[in-house]
């Protein structure tokens, strides 16, 4: 009876445990610029560079750029990635809002008319999360 009290007393502090993303960005060919994150916890926030619910940098370099993303309640999320190589601080696109720079997504890829939608990103974190995207 004790344990079962202390598991329903424990519950509700495991909804606010604080957990890390850690991204693994991979193919990253130059050293040119920053790899930049973009973490989303909602279709209707998904891709909006103004809704971001959480981001982060890390100096490009050949190979895999490793990236963390901290203090994140359970939840379900889907990450954004772009490798911003002239170092400007945004994903630059052509006429037809095409990127011109890479791009990459957890759990899926770019279509070809378009983003992938957020559920087709999106995964569960329960705990501190590893994720290895190819950009």
């Amino acid at each position: 009876m004790r344990m079962i009290f202390f598991g329903i007393l424990l519950l509700p502090l495991s909804l606010f445990a604080q957990n890390t993303i850690s991204v693994y960005v991979k193919n990253v060919d130059s050293t040119n610029g920053h790899v930049k994150v973009a973490l989303y916890d909602s279709d209707e926030t998904f891709l909006s560079f103004d809704k971001v619910l959480k981001s982060g940098s890390a100096p490009a370099h050949k190979g895999i750029v490793t990236l963390q993303i901290e203090d994140l309640p359970i939840g379900e999320y889907a990450l954004a990635v772009f490798h911003d190589e002239n170092g400007n601080g945004k994903l630059d696109t052509n006429w037809l809002g095409i990127p011109k720079e890479k791009v990459a997504f957890s759990r899926a890829k770019m279509k070809t008319f378009g983003p992938p939608k957020y559920k087709e990103c999106a995964f569960q974190v329960n705990s501190d999360y590893e994720i290895s995207i190819d950009l």
